[in-house]
């Protein structure tokens, strides 16, 4: 459920960054820490794009929400250290 699409490609992580709640981020990625590979926090989470190409970081930056794109870099740096 975590890592579903709708018909635009946006999961819930997706979804929640675009509207910039922190706290539900937040519980997502606890959520996921414990469920989810490293690979697919990558791919689904960090590198997910709808179908238009953009992804939770772009639209954070594109709409201007500091806090939203600084959840996601901690997410990339906690979880693709261990990729290295």
């Amino acid at each position: 459920m975590l890592l579903r699409t709708d018909r635009e490609g946006m999961n819930s992580w997706y979804n929640v960054a675009y509207r910039g709640d922190v706290n539900v981020m937040r519980a997502i990625c606890e959520f996921s820490k414990a469920r989810l590979t490293t690979e697919e926090i990558k791919n689904e989470m960090l590198l997910r794009t709808d179908r238009a190409g953009r992804n939770a970081w772009y639209n954070a930056a594109y709409r201007g929400n500091v806090n939203v794109k600084r959840e996601i870099r901690e997410l990339a740096k906690e979880r693709l250290t261990k990729l290295n």
